[in-house]
């Protein structure tokens, strides 16, 4: 199982939604990301998510870090194994790789959520499995002492992932 991590326009309840988190974390506008080369979008606090890394060489997708220690990353990869999303969550499942334990998991008919533990950080994935040979991914990483402030905000970022 290939593991990845790596915007205009998300659906109004998304951008709602994020406003509606923002209030509880001092965050105003929310920040739409569209990758060029597999039309992977994502909508977030960019003000949370305030320093942005370097693009990959291939353009496979972007990453950002705030300055507390969390990271967000939007990508797509080319579905090259014919991956679904059950086969998807049950390898992933099955790795019992040190730090490593996924504490939730649902799957739907062309996407799948993620949550765990990964060493002393939280983690929360979705992916949606495109009809045109891509998988699309938003990652989100933080320490578990910011439960409180990035648990809403993942759900909600996650809910904006779309692809064309």
């Amino acid at each position: 199982m290939t593991r990845f991590h790596l915007i205009q326009g998300a659906p109004v309840a998304v951008a709602l939604s994020l406003l509606t988190t923002a209030a509880t974390t001092a965050i105003a506008k929310p920040f739409t990301y569209v990758n060029a080369r597999f039309g992977t979008s994502c909508t977030f606090p960019d003000e949370v998510f305030s320093i942005t890394e370097a693009e990959p060489e291939n353009g496979d997708g972007q990453q950002w870090s705030a300055v507390d220690g969390a990271s967000l990353t939007c990508s797509g990869i080319y579905n090259i194994n014919n991956d679904t999303p059950k086969g998807f969550v049950a390898a992933e499942t099955a790795n019992t790789g040190p730090g490593y334990k996924i504490t939730y998991s649902k799957t739907g008919k062309n996407w799948a959520v993620l949550s765990g533990i990964k060493g002393d950080k939280v983690f929360y994935e979705r992916r949606l499995f495109g009809k045109d040979g891509v998988i699309r991914s938003v990652w989100i990483e933080y320490p578990s002492s910011l439960k409180p402030k990035y648990d809403p905000l993942s759900g909600a970022i996650a809910a904006s992932l779309r692809g064309p």
